[in-house]
């Protein structure tokens, strides 16, 4: 059985402000597709502490689940952290911001400068469009190890 281990990072999660409830719904996920979770862990949005839970992770398990930090606002450090860790450049993908442009308008909104951030990508990453609201999730491979990085739809 392949061995899953999910991350979630964000200031909020550890003081109490938000309670995690997409660790709960990828575990049950993960688990009904017949993939056991190894361990769940909650980091900051500290760089190098997210590069020490992936470190330690990839030891763990063959797949790594991600989430947090795809929002659109300054402190939100996971992208560029994750490029720095798997030598990558964030870059503008074109239709997730034709996607996020629809959702924005069909809902009589601008898409301003700040939510087209969320179109910030790695460029070595593998878009799946899995388009719930605003979210998406990227796929990285480093070493024979698979990381996706997402947000569940809850």
């Amino acid at each position: 059985m392949m061995n899953c281990e999910i991350i979630t990072i964000g200031d909020e999660l550890l003081i109490g402000q938000v309670i995690d409830t997409n660790s709960a719904w990828m575990a049950t996920r993960l688990n009904e597709s017949g993939l056991r979770v190894k361990q769940m862990t909650s980091v900051s949005d500290d760089p190098t502490h997210i590069i020490e839970s992936l470190d330690l992770a990839r030891n763990r398990a063959q797949v790594i689940l991600i989430t947090g930090g795809l929002g659109p606002t300054k402190d939100d450090l996971t992208k560029s952290t994750l490029c720095k860790y798997f030598n990558s450049n964030l870059i503008v993908d074109a239709k997730v911001v034709d996607q996020l442009t629809h959702y924005f308008t069909s809902r009589g909104r601008e898409l301003t400068e700040t939510n087209k951030k969320q179109a910030e990508i790695p460029e070595k990453c593998i878009l799946f469009i899995i388009f719930m609201a605003q979210h998406r999730e990227c796929g990285l491979k480093r070493r024979v190890k698979f990381c996706i990085h997402a947000r569940s739809p809850i």
